[in-house]
């Protein structure tokens, strides 16, 4: 039965695994097929174009696998190929982008909302459209990070250098008075703590991952596909490149251990 089917979901590398534990976590009988394009991270810098094409690969592999679903567990190719794929598939398509926006909008108190993520999604405005389109009186301001990803990565979340850039990005935003933030990359969420440091009790946090999946469920829901029986979940995950590397980091981030998963590698030519 289709409802029986894995949910599949695709990042450019590691950090779409934080979308993936919140999955986890709100869907606890559902089975992901997590693909993580490790060869070919980061989306950041890349043009739309190659955005659109990596992202489109990616969803034909996992339709081969037979989802029922498709989460863009990344905010750059949220923000340049969810329409394309959302168009061409046949199966549910949502990203990270809109849910987080949504959670921010309603959180806010002044409409004053900062954006960190990557240069790409920055630069896409995706972001700033949608809130606008939900409250045309919201003020957006935008940071690129580029170099949170690097550190997340590193292992340095905690480290004193990982505070320093914290602050050099985030102080120009609360000069402009926010009070809600979009962790707008996957991997931020694991910097919540020097984030929210820095920004004090001030600014909301908004961590588009538990949002994705609160988004998921009730799509799931509405469309009929959650699943029925009581079989245990699987789940499998695929990389593009760096099986040990991945696994290393998904057993810090995942509520469950890794080597029950099945880790495959799979390279797009």
């Amino acid at each position: 039965m289709t409802n029986n089917l894995p949910i599949g979901v695709f990042d450019s590398g590691v950090g779409g695994l934080t979308v993936a534990k919140e999955i986890m976590l709100r869907l606890p009988k559902e089975s992901l097929l997590y693909f993580g394009d490790t060869a070919r991270v980061p989306y950041g810098n890349k043009s739309e174009e190659t955005v659109i094409a990596y992202s489109r690969q990616i969803a034909q592999f996992l339709c081969s696998h037979k989802v029922k679903a498709i989460v863009i567990a990344c905010n750059t190719a949220s923000a340049f190929a969810l329409d394309t794929l959302a168009a061409e598939l046949p199966v549910p398509v949502i990203g990270v982008v809109k849910p987080g926006a949504k959670a921010a909008a309603a959180k806010t108190e002044k409409g004053r909302i900062g954006v960190i993520a990557t240069s790409g999604t920055i630069r896409s405005g995706l972001y700033e459209r949608y809130l606008n389109s939900i409250n045309p009186d919201i003020k957006v301001f935008g940071k690129a990070c580029p170099l949170f990803v690097p550190l997340v990565e590193e292992g340095l979340t905690e480290d004193s250098v990982t505070k320093q850039m914290a602050e050099r990005y985030l102080t120009p935003l609360l000069e402009e008075g926010i009070d809600a933030l979009v962790l707008g990359c996957t991997h931020y969420p694991l910097l919540t703590d020097v984030i929210g440091e820095v920004c004090g009790n001030g600014v909301t946090l908004v961590n588009p991952a538990y949002e994705t999946a609160k988004e998921l469920s009730e799509l799931l829901s509405k469309k009929g596909l959650l699943k029925t029986d009581d079989t245990p979940a699987v789940h499998r995950f695929f990389v593009s490149d760096g099986e040990e590397q991945f696994r290393r980091f998904a057993d810090t981030i995942l509520p469950c251990e890794l080597e029950e998963a099945d880790v495959s590698r799979k390279v797009f030519s």
